[in-house]
């Protein structure tokens, strides 16, 4: 039982991770006009933010999937189960953080980039999940998990 609260945590921070940045990429526009800066620096800053997000979702994936979940073949349901996780994330900052003024309405293209990104988020989510189970096995048998010389 306690493996199943470490899965769905671990789930629960890889649907966290997709959430915050298809949230900052709808809400340019506000961040911009509440903050009062140029909307060029808000979007330069998003991009380096998501870039940010996606080294470290695959190093912190790796090591979450190799320490915690101890490279148990079960890790990848994490590949599913981080979709609950983020529909109740947008779900929430929607509610918490509601479109009060029209001109906060993100691009239509905006809508496009998050689908194509969460239908390619479970491939992406394969290769830590991957090498967290490939460092166990490797591990258990005797070798160093990370070759340092």
């Amino acid at each position: 039982m306690k493996y199943f609260w470490k899965l769905n945590a671990v789930s629960a921070i890889f649907g966290a991770l997709l959430g915050i940045s298809s949230e900052l990429m709808v809400n340019v526009y506000r961040i911009s006009r509440i903050w009062e800066w140029e909307l060029g620096a808000v979007v330069s800053g998003v991009d380096r933010i998501n870039i940010g997000i996606a080294a470290l979702s695959l190093i912190l994936g790796a090591f979450i999937v190799w320490r915690w979940l101890e490279g148990r073949v079960s890790s990848y349901w994490s590949l599913l189960l981080w979709i609950p996780y983020f529909v109740l994330f947008v779900f929430l900052a929607a509610q918490l953080f509601p479109e009060t003024y029209q001109g906060d309405r993100p691009a239509p293209v905006t809508g496009l980039i998050i689908i194509a990104m969460t239908i390619a988020y479970p491939f992406y989510l394969a290769l830590p999940v991957s090498l967290g189970v490939w460092l166990n096995r490797r591990q258990k048998r005797g070798v160093p998990a990370i070759p340092i010389e």
